[in-house]
């Protein structure tokens, strides 16, 4: 007998940035009965993992070493539904992923969490999800008739935001559009490259060691880092760090 519950999915996630695999499984997994069964870091780990895995999705990156999303794209369809998930937002590519097969195109900071989590349910059930980038890039002149799944759903990025706490997917989603020159922090206190790396890890999870596998440092540096992002933070411990980090403390938020 069903007691109601939606069925779980498997997920793969497919990306070359540890940072973002990090989050989008702390973000999906058990969140609606969803599972992240493997990550990978380019097309052929991502084609070699749906093939041992069998998932019901992948959400997978266009610009990766090695194998890149679009190489990987033709073959990853035959084993399961497909979902870019990228920051790669040029006409052209959106396009290319179409025509390879990709149910959606979804462009890093234009959705919310709900609105990733159901797309992902979407694209299951057949239904094509894109946002606003991959909508205008499928609406432009010259782009034939049929080539396109249609009808398609362009997700509105401002339709839930403002109703929604600052999470963990606002915060990774900024982490590879920060320019070599930029930095960010709360205030005057900037926190460096390395601090908003290492910051981002925390707010996913991760521990001082896992930490030092991603950056390739050693496990005293992080804690030389971290001592320095507490300082400029004003807190004491992770959780207070994590609170200041996303923006959640009171009267306070992290400068852009």
């Amino acid at each position: 007998m069903s007691d109601g519950r939606r069925p779980g999915m498997r997920v793969v996630v497919a990306d070359d940035n540890p940072v973002v695999r990090a989050g989008l499984t702390a973000l999906l997994c058990g969140r609606d009965g969803m599972e992240v069964v493997a990550e990978a870091a380019d097309g052929g780990a991502a084609y070699e993992a749906a093939v041992r895995h069998r998932p019901d999705v992948v959400l997978l990156d266009v610009r990766m070493p090695g194998v890149d999303g679009l190489t990987a794209l033709p073959r990853l369809v035959r084993v399961a539904p497909v979902l870019m998930l990228t920051y790669s937002g040029e006409s052209a590519t959106v396009r290319e992923a179409l025509r390879l097969g990709a149910g959606g195109y979804l462009v890093h900071g234009e959705f919310t969490v709900e609105q990733l989590v159901g797309a992902v349910r979407d694209i299951t059930a057949g239904r094509s999800r894109f946002t606003e980038t991959a909508a205008r890039a499928l609406a432009e002149p010259g782009m034939a008739s049929g080539s396109v799944m249609d009808p398609f759903v362009s997700l509105n990025p401002n339709e839930e935001a403002s109703r929604m706490q600052p999470d963990v997917g606002q915060s990774f989603a900024r982490l590879r559009r920060q320019t070599p020159a930029r930095t960010r922090g709360l205030g005057e206190h900037l926190l460096s490259r390395r601090e908003v790396e290492v910051m981002e890890l925390i707010a996913v999870g991760m521990s001082n060691r896992q930490i030092a596998d991603a950056c390739f440092i050693s496990e005293k540096t992080v804690k030389n880092h971290i001592n320095r992002i507490f300082a400029k933070l004003h807190s004491n411990s992770r959780t207070q760090a994590v609170a200041t980090w996303l923006g959640t403390r009171a009267g306070q938020g992290v400068a852009g």
